[in-house]
């Protein structure tokens, strides 16, 4: 697709030379006919596709095109960008509405807006007077384990929020507390947060309250967005390799409280937030309204052992799932439902980031199961011991072992202050 007027120029002149390197291939006569067939053939077919592109760019350029229709939800990413063509804006006049870069708004076009949370979808829809249903798919396609919220502001129960544990915190005040946590959620959320059309992906065994969640994220997202403004958190790529680094912080005694440091400087937000009661969290990733990934962790179980886990599992749908989906933010409990593929695959990413699969069969320790022989693993793989004893206990579903090296009591001390 054509995204701009730049483009179409582009475009413009490869339909020059793909013409001209067609005409020149049907004029030789050193080649032999199938060969020079099959030439024709492959340059024709590059022509007719930018004919066709350059066709949609004109046609949505005439003003012709109309999006008076709701669309469904798949559909929203390129009809975005049409309406925006069909209005007359560049990406830069986007950009601008938005009050983002008109570096953003070419990514979010360049990857069909897999980049963009669903607040940010529904502002853009909204700015360019794109209707969209309420429908996310077929019912086949819902899985008992996403939470629906809500469609319109007139549909939000806010006295169904944990108002008095909310005030307790610090996060709304006032004599009328849902007016207060409307207020709040406007500020630290944006307007569209509570009322866009929002999936989640839980992995749960317990069913959560959604008020509940629903508030725990907005308050993630408030913390997140304080470090992004305050410079913490970096410019966000795709590439992982710099996740060896994380590794080998688990040797430290203070890794928990670098890891965030670390995330931070390469464009991942890392906010450690005490769950809310209701919601059974032990950690969730989501994409800001800054364009940028959020790992949130829970520290619901003070571990080392748990927290490397968890952080790399969250840090699993980062980089397998999150900018792949329109779809979802993911939240967790260790413990949940099983068969879910995205939950394996986030499993196998953390397993096989902390420890890969086939190091971990030359493991002496998960044999001879001594404190011994976990500690002389830890120091040839350069890991923190907790995290040999954690995936033993794990796999032999037996938490008695190794109690003294999964570092109890040690996480939520480098947090203190952080947490509510």
């Amino acid at each position: 697709m054509i995204f701009s007027d730049r483009q179409y120029a582009v475009s413009k002149e490869q339909l020059n030379n793909l013409r001209n390197a067609a005409l020149a291939v049907q004029s030789g006569d050193a080649k032999l006919d199938w060969l020079r067939k099959i030439e024709s053939d492959a340059l024709q077919s590059q022509i007719a596709d930018i004919q066709r592109e350059m066709a949609e760019y004109d046609y949505l350029k005439s003003g012709a095109a109309g999006f008076t229709e709701e669309f469904s939800f798949e559909e929203l990413p390129r009809v975005l960008i049409q309406a925006r063509i069909a209005r007359g804006l560049s990406q830069t006049d986007l950009a601008e509405s938005l009050g983002l870069k008109a570096q953003q708004v070419q990514r979010y076009e360049a990857t069909n807006y897999k980049s963009a949370s669903l607040a940010r979808l529904m502002e853009v829809a909204s700015m360019l007077g794109v209707r969209v249903s309420a429908s996310y798919g077929s019912g086949e396609e819902r899985s008992e384990g996403a939470i629906y919220a809500w469609s319109d502001a007139g549909s939000i129960e806010w006295n169904k929020f944990p108002l008095r544990e909310m005030a307790r915190r610090g996060w709304i005040k006032g004599d009328d507390l849902a007016m207060s946590a409307r207020t709040w959620f406007h500020q630290v959320a944006g307007p569209q947060f509570a009322t866009a059309l929002h999936r989640k992906k839980m992995h749960s065994g317990n069913a959560p309250n959604e008020h509940a969640l629903l508030a725990w994220q907005a308050r993630v997202l408030q913390k997140a967005t304080d470090d992004f403004k305050a410079g913490l958190i970096g410019e966000f790529s795709s590439n992982d390799r710099w996740l060896g680094q994380l590794v080998a912080l688990t040797k430290d005694s203070d890794g928990p409280r670098k890891a965030k440091d670390l995330l931070g400087q390469n464009g991942i937000g890392m906010v450690v937030q005490s769950h809310l009661p209701g919601t059974y969290l032990d950690g969730a990733a989501m994409v800001a309204p800054f364009g940028n990934p959020v790992v949130a962790l829970t520290l619901r179980f003070d571990r080392l052992d748990n927290f490397w886990f968890v952080l790399f599992h969250e840090l699993g749908h980062v980089f397998l799932h999150l900018y792949n989906s329109l779809r979802f933010d993911f939240f967790d409990e260790e413990d949940g439902h099983q068969g879910d593929q995205y939950e394996e695959d986030a499993d196998r990413f953390s397993l096989d980031q902390l420890i890969p699969q086939d190091t971990w069969r030359r493991c002496l320790s998960r044999f001879a199961l001594t404190e011994e022989a976990v500690l002389i693993d830890a120091e040839k793989l350069g890991i923190s011991a907790s995290i040999i004893a954690g995936r033993i206990r794990k796999e032999r579903n037996d938490f008695r072992l190794f109690t003294n090296l999964v570092g109890s009591g040690t996480v939520r001390t480098q947090f203190e202050g952080m947490m509510e």
